[in-house]
């Protein structure tokens, strides 16, 4: 565990949760006035803290600790058979790692995934600058990584290199090749390139056991939690 730094943290209120019916969520967020950096988040990180834009923060909810910062430990990763298949599936998906600045293609594919996944409001309501605000930030080594099938861009994942490990921060893809598994196959690309570059871990975020949009992270093994403040392994059963 990195060495415990001490930061002025604010919480917000509490609102409704978007992950647990009928539970109350709240988050301890690092002071904006804090001059993030590289070295800085990497410390985060390890305690739990997660990079939305330029915001770093971790839940902090009263009577609920159902989520679990997660990381795959690289040199003991293996992949289930399913993941294996996703694999040979998309051994001709060309990989390309772009620097994190506005793309009208990598725009129009997030703004096209959000209406269809997620119900967001009209395409209109998604600007450029919300975009780049929630992906990238002024202090992250962050790649915007093109994932290419046949030609046209299925999937673009969000990744912020750090001096031990890759960090997913987000991952959205073209629905028209979900038969190729591009979320599953974003993450074990990132396990690969982290094992290439020596890395020791690929962070996943959050994993919630009782929501299905989070507990697919339980599928990557082994699989470290931060449970009581000590990153500890969390098996396949726990589901």
């Amino acid at each position: 565990m990195a060495k415990v730094i001490s930061l002025p943290i604010w919480l917000t209120q509490e609102s409704a949760c978007n992950y647990l019916e009928d539970k109350l969520a709240q988050s301890a967020v690092v002071h904006p006035d804090v001059e993030l950096d590289i070295s800085l988040y990497a410390n985060l990180i390890a305690h739990g803290y997660r990079r939305s834009g330029d915001q770093v923060y971790k839940p902090y909810c009263n009577d609920c600790q159902a989520c679990i910062s997660t990381r795959i430990p690289v040199k003991d990763f293996k992949p289930n058979r399913k993941q294996r298949r996703c694999m040979q599936k998309n051994q001709h998906t060309q990989v390309v790692i772009k620097t994190a600045e506005f793309n009208e293609r990598h725009f129009d594919l997030y703004r096209r995934y959000q209406i269809a996944r997620h119900q967001k409001a009209h395409e209109d309501g998604i600007s450029r600058d919300d975009f780049l605000h929630f992906l990238s930030s002024r202090w992250s080594e962050t790649w915007f990584v093109e994932f290419l099938i046949e030609g046209r861009l299925a999937a673009v994942a969000v990744v912020d290199q750090l001096f031990n490990a890759l960090s997913a921060v987000y991952t959205y893809f073209d629905a028209d090749f979900a038969d190729y598994s591009p979320g599953v196959f974003a993450v074990l690309w990132q396990v690969e390139e982290a094992r290439r570059r020596n890395l020791e871990f690929v962070y996943l975020g959050f994993w919630i056991a009782d929501c299905r949009k989070m507990n697919y992270k339980i599928q990557y093994q082994p699989l470290e939690g931060l449970i009581a403040d000590e990153w500890q392994l969390i098996h396949q059963q726990k589901i």
